[in-house]
């Protein structure tokens, strides 16, 4: 199960813990670009921290093949301009 899903799952069935809080916190925080103190995450119990970073590791990736998604369409819509006149 990926680690987005896993901390979806975890949040869903526990909102009011602290491990849930912690998880939604940094979720908002990554959407919106805000700072996260990244020692909160040491206040996480082993499994949790674990799950944070591998939050943090599939949202990098996701960030990644979103921008390359969007390098595609503006490729794709260049070549169907065509060159234009200097």
């Amino acid at each position: 199960m990926r680690a987005i899903k896993a901390a979806r799952i975890l949040i869903e069935k526990n909102p009011g813990s602290v491990s849930s809080q912690m998880l939604a916190r940094l979720v908002l925080a990554l959407a919106s670009e805000a700072d996260f103190p990244v020692s909160d995450l040491y206040k996480l119990d082993y499994d949790h921290f674990n799950l944070a970073l591998k939050v943090l590791e599939e949202w990098r990736l996701d960030r990644y093949y979103a921008g390359k998604a969007r390098l595609f369409d503006v490729s794709v819509q260049t070549t169907e301009l065509g060159p234009q006149p200097k």
